[in-house]
């Protein structure tokens, strides 16, 4: 099931961590915008925040991934956002996780732009972090039209 979640964000806290690598930049966000939640067994199995209309973070506990939790937020998401009647919906993402760049193209989503040097440690981001063994620096900006 995917509502929208009122609980304290804190015991989302450990889903936020697999999203946000930068413990800095998780806790400046944590506590916006909207939050929807996926579970089972009235345990969250996976969230997805909005803030406006960006997908601003996302993620699916480790042992539910790859089984249509995501693609459920994220269509869950657009469905609210086309409701508020926004036009389009934006989501960032590391350059580096190519998984998390064909996640989205499946979905629809269309390159808009590249933030060069966006993963720094000046943003809280340890120096050397790799997905896949590709470096961590840049960030693709994606957009989909609602």
């Amino acid at each position: 099931m995917i509502a929208w979640y009122t609980a304290a964000r804190d015991d989302l806290r450990a889903l936020f961590a697999l999203a946000e690598d930068s413990p800095q930049r998780l806790e400046a966000s944590i506590g916006e915008g909207q939050v929807l939640a996926a579970t089972e067994d009235d345990q969250v199995v996976g969230y997805l925040q909005l803030i406006g209309a960006e997908l601003h973070s996302m993620a699916v506990a480790e042992d539910r991934q790859g089984q249509g939790v995501g693609r459920a937020l994220v269509q869950r998401a657009v469905a609210e956002c086309r409701a508020g009647g926004m036009r389009t919906l934006t989501v960032a993402t590391a350059a580096a996780d190519v998984g998390n760049l064909r996640f989205y193209q499946r979905l629809g989503f269309r390159m808009l732009r590249i933030e060069r040097d966006a993963f720094t440690p000046g943003d809280g981001y340890p120096d050397g972090l790799t997905v896949d063994g590709i470096p961590l620096r840049d960030r693709v900006w994606v957009t989909l039209t609602l």
